[in-house]
């Protein structure tokens, strides 16, 4: 489990890139090049990190559920992931 500090530090790092799309995507647009540097670090949407949604772990994360691959695991055998079933042969 990720410490509560961290999750919200990517939490607010998702805030200010939704924040500041349309002004970077102008600036771009634009050439500005000196009024991108001057926008906030954690404005730019290459600073964000794919987080587990339920534990916020970094790692192993799987896209297209949002979640990690060992909580993906433990929900699929439990069958709580619809059209998601354990192989077994």
């Amino acid at each position: 489990m990720a410490k509560e500090s961290i999750k919200a530090r990517e939490i607010k790092r998702q805030k200010l890139v939704e924040k500041y799309a349309d002004k970077r995507a102008a600036l771009k647009a634009a050439g500005d090049y000196i009024g991108l540097q001057k926008l906030p670090k954690n404005a730019s949407p290459v600073r964000l990190h794919n987080r587990c949604k339920l534990t916020g772990r970094p790692k192993g994360y799987m896209r297209q559920f949002g979640i990690s691959r060992i909580n993906f695991r433990e929900m699929a055998l439990k069958g709580l992931i619809p059209g998601i079933r354990k192989a077994s042969w």
